[in-house]
């Protein structure tokens, strides 16, 4: 897969400290690309050097094969933390605004809104002023003046801040969908769960500095621990765990089922299998739960940043 975007040894001081140390990212196009890391970490400014907002002491950034420049800034939709709406603005006159800016003619641009808008439900608005709006409904009309001018590159920081469930899964179904219709994401976020839904991709960056990168499933498979959640139903439990001690890793659970079956994660040792694990507790009852315990998004950035620290 070709990559939209590539950061190439980047590096951005603020007199002495640095915010970025040398950092490489590719990322692919029509992908959706989580960028990770702690209050602090670089991510901030290194989403601030994509969209020309500041520029890299070294290093180049190149957008779908050209080197970054200002006429690439209508190829990038940038949806910030921190929203950027005037509050005194009537919504329809600000969403125009904002939409010429990115080089819509205005015809296309009240074209292109009436399309979101009716999409989002959200026409009768259009004459209402921002400081009217909840928290979740502005940021609905920051949302499509985001993504209206049809970018190549958008970037997304922290998208869910201020919308309830319901609002959330539909925001996020609009960025899969704009990522099936060909536009490539950057996703920053704390929200974990967020991360597993959306990403095909992942980077961590700490201190400045990338500590890890790659599709989301194989860094899951470089953090797996071969490690399962059983629970069985047995009339011996005491004898069973024993037993299980001597051959595996068995450490306590905190999952419960239906009944007082015995529950455990249980580690498999280097030379042993999964089949062997299996094989024991179908002799010794009824096994109601075997899972492999897959680390999740939230388990890797705390053990990567723990590690890095």
């Amino acid at each position: 897969m070709k990559n939209l975007l590539e950061i190439n040894n980047v590096v951005k001081r603020y007199g002495d400290y640095t915010a970025l140390n040398n950092v490489s990212l590719a990322i692919p196009k029509g992908s959706v690309y989580g960028l990770l890391g702690p209050n602090g970490a670089g991510k901030t400014s290194l989403i601030r050097i994509i969209n020309q907002i500041t520029m890299a002491d070294s290093g180049s950034v190149i957008l779908d094969g050209e080197k970054l420049a200002p006429h690439h800034t209508a190829q990038i939709g940038y949806l910030p933390e921190e929203r950027g709406l005037y509050k005194s603005m009537k919504v329809g006159e600000q969403a125009l605004y904002l939409a010429q800016l990115k080089g819509l003619s205005k015809s296309e641009a009240k074209k292109r809104l009436k399309y979101w808008f009716e999409k989002f439900d959200i026409s009768a608005w259009w004459n209402k002023k921002i400081e009217e709006l909840s928290k979740g409904m502005a940021q609905k009309v920051q949302f499509i003046v985001t993504v209206m001018h049809n970018p190549k590159l958008l970037i997304f920081d922290e998208p869910f801040s201020g919308f309830d469930p319901i609002n959330a899964q539909l925001i996020a179904k609009e960025i899969l969908q704009l990522r099936d219709e060909g536009a490539t994401i950057i996703f920053s976020t704390h929200r974990m769960e967020s991360v597993e839904e959306m990403c095909d991709e992942i980077a961590l960056i700490d201190k400045s500095n990338k500590i890890l990168d790659g599709k989301l499933d194989d860094i899951k498979r470089k953090f797996r621990t071969n490690t399962f959640q059983v629970g069985l139903n047995t009339q011996n439990p005491t004898e069973v765990e024993s037993i299980l001690k001597e051959h595996f890793k068995v450490y306590p659970s905190d999952f419960k089922l239906l009944n007082d079956s015995l529950t455990l994660n249980v580690k498999i040792p280097t030379g042993k299998t999964a089949n062997e694990l299996l094989s024991f507790l179908t002799s010794r009852g009824e096994v109601q739960h075997f899972v492999e315990l897959i680390p999740s998004a939230n388990d890797i950035f705390i053990q990567a940043i723990n590690k890095n620290n």
